[in-house]
This record gives structure tokens, C-alpha cells and sequence, in this order.
């Protein structure tokens, strides 16, 4: 079972499934709809998932031709994406309350990416926030 809401906790989810795959995407939308250099994903079957609150404050937006971005209209937390005509949902990593501890499988659309980041190139791991070096 998969578990997963947004930031203020009115939505949320679940779903009956073991964790997938984990995909890091770098198109300019997921860029762009998530205000970061990459959107991470779980792909699973459409048939496993349900809303178990907050339907009443999703909002969807179709940003590309059959894909629904799901997310909260109090918050703003995107945490999925539909595609009906292939029966799959893309649960949004960042607002999932299960833990996972799989490594991600790939880095797509690198051909798409932000030139600011590189997932090859190392950068400081500091446990809580920034400290100049």
C-alpha cells in the first residue's frame, strides 16, 4: 500500500501496489510545473489508485494533449499526473508519505534539461540548509 498527500494535507491518496520504478523527468514542463530541475515519478496502473480525500479541492490541468496534472487548490501541491488513454497514473515522489528506499531507475528527457544542473556532476550534501563553503 502507497500513501501520499499534499503539503497542507487536505488531499490525499492511496494506492493498493508495491513501489514501481522511480523516473526523474527533465521536460521543460515537468521543469516548469514543479519550479525545479526535474520531476521525480512512480509510475503504476490507474486501477490501483483512489482518492481518499479532498476531491472537493483538486484542480486538474491538462498540460499536454491526455495528461491531467492533479493538485490542490489550497496548497498547490502537484501529486500526480494521468494519462487515461494508457490507464496510468505518475504519483509525484515529493508527496509521498510512504517511505521509499529504492534507487531511482532514470534520468529522462536529459535532452530537455535545465543547463544549471547536471545529476553527474557532485555538488555538497549538508544535512539541513546552506552553509557558505
Amino acid at each position: 500500500m502507497l500513501k501520499g498527500s499534499c503539503l497542507c494535507g487536505s488531499v490525499q491518496y492511496e494506492a493498493d501496489c508495491d513501489p514501481s520504478i522511480i523516473i526523474h523527468c527533465h521536460c521543460q514542463t515537468c521543469r516548469k510545473a514543479h519550479s525545479a530541475a526535474f520531476s521525480s515519478v512512480m509510475p503504476i496502473a490507474d486501477k490501483d489508485f483512489r482518492w481518499i480525500a479532498g476531491k472537493d479541492v483538486l484542480n486538474r490541468f491538462e498540460s499536454s494533449l491526455g495528461k491531467d496534472r492533479c493538485f490542490c487548490s489550497r496548497c498547490g501541491s502537484q501529486l500526480i499526473a494521468e494519462r487515461k488513454e494508457a490507464n496510468l497514473v505518475l504519483l509525484r515522489m515529493g508527496c509521498m508519505d510512504t517511505e521509499i528506499t529504492q534507487e531511482p531507475d532514470a534520468h529522462i528527457w536529459r535532452s530537455d534539461a535545465a543547463p544549471w544542473f547536471d545529476p553527474e556532476h557532485e555538488v555538497r550534501q549538508l544535512p539541513e540548509g546552506y552553509e557558505p563553503a
